[in-house]
């Protein structure tokens, strides 16, 4: 299973809104730490917000901040709401599979498995696991500083 740029820049994005709580971040404050595109990050930002992830504030002075506590924001939930399809193999889509062994192959059970037990483990995770260690916190914003 390999997640798109849309769902790591959305983790990322969090990661630093979380251990740096204060104020507003810019996406192009943002995208220049992390060194990645600000019109991706835009639209990341665009599907956090819809999803209830984040705030966004427009025009001068905006920017972006959690709009729930670390604690609250559960990654799987975010993995789902920034993931586009799950298709880990071809016959997960019955409307373009052209597998000619689909009807027979005993492959697609153990695939869903797998990808219910990668999301269920990514389920038992929040947000504040990943930045609630002072250590890594304090690394971490100073991987980023600006």
């Amino acid at each position: 299973m390999r997640l798109t740029l849309h769902t790591d820049y959305a983790l990322r994005l969090l990661m630093l809104l979380g251990v740096e709580p204060g104020g507003l971040h810019t996406v192009e404050s943002v995208a220049q730490r992390y060194g990645i595109s600000r019109n991706h990050l835009n639209k990341v930002v665009q599907t956090l917000a819809q999803k209830g992830f984040v705030e966004s504030q427009r025009g001068r002075g905006g920017g972006v901040r959690l709009a729930r506590r670390p604690e609250a924001i559960n990654l799987g939930r975010v993995v789902r709401a920034t993931e586009d399809n799950f298709h880990v193999v071809e016959c997960f889509c019955d409307e373009t599979n052209t597998c000619v062994v689909a009807p027979a192959c005993g492959l697609r059970d153990p695939l869903q498995q797998a990808l219910a037990a990668f999301l269920a483990g990514l389920d038992r995770y929040s947000l504040a696991d990943l930045i609630g260690d002072p250590t890594a916190s304090r690394r971490l914003r100073r991987l980023l500083s600006a």
